[in-house]
């Protein structure tokens, strides 16, 4: 699989590339606009469709913090010549009666070092959280619910029921800038890796 040739910017420093473990466009945009706003620097990032692992709607952390974990592993299998691979997966969660959305972001670098974050979670309408617990996906649901067609590539729940003010890119890209605290403060996160 060929990905465009990396820039070479400012004296010699190339530009990293970055791998996400999605063709979703929110999740390759926000990946990018994390790495930016985390590193200062410039990235080229590429998506793949890659497999999870995992059933179509994760419940619960381990299970969807798995997803993102195998969507980084298996985009490093696919593509083992980037610098970094991110795997970014949405779950639900149901606490005290209500159902929770959430995603966890998990980044892999090129020496094997790892970094994890989880977003902020919100309750989702309970018409919303019966056709998940009935076996549909987030996404599905929010479209049956808000007659909208593919809304997980665009806004998210997190969109539809903040109306706008938070959306789905937003959303994410606070949880990929905190996967990569590891990443920035190198010294103080030098036994994070994991084993792959």
């Amino acid at each position: 699989m060929a990905f465009p040739k990396r820039k070479n910017i400012q004296q010699g420093t190339r530009q990293q590339l970055v791998i996400v473990g999605s063709k979703n466009p929110v999740k390759i945009n926000c990946t990018e606009s994390g790495f930016h706003q985390a590193m200062n620097t410039s990235v080229l990032v590429e998506g793949l469709n890659v497999d999870a692992g995992i059933s179509k709607q994760p419940i619960g952390d381990e299970e969807t913090l798995l997803g993102a974990t195998n969507r980084a592993k298996n985009s490093k299998n696919v593509f083992p010549e980037a610098d970094f691979w991110v795997g970014i997966e949405g779950g639900v969660d149901t606490f005290a009666g209500e159902m929770h959305a959430f995603a966890w972001i998990f980044i892999i670098d090129r020496q094997g070092r790892t970094g994890k974050a989880k977003t902020a979670s919100f309750i989702l309408p309970k018409a919303i959280a019966n056709l998940v617990n009935d076996g549909m996906e987030l996404g599905d649901a929010d479209d049956k619910i808000f007659d909208r067609e593919n809304s997980k590539q665009e806004s998210g729940a997190v969109g539809i029921l903040t109306k706008g003010a938070i959306d789905r890119k937003e959303y994410y890209q606070q949880a990929v800038v905190l996967a990569l605290i590891p990443f920035v403060n190198e010294t103080l996160y030098d036994n994070i890796s994991d084993t792959l």
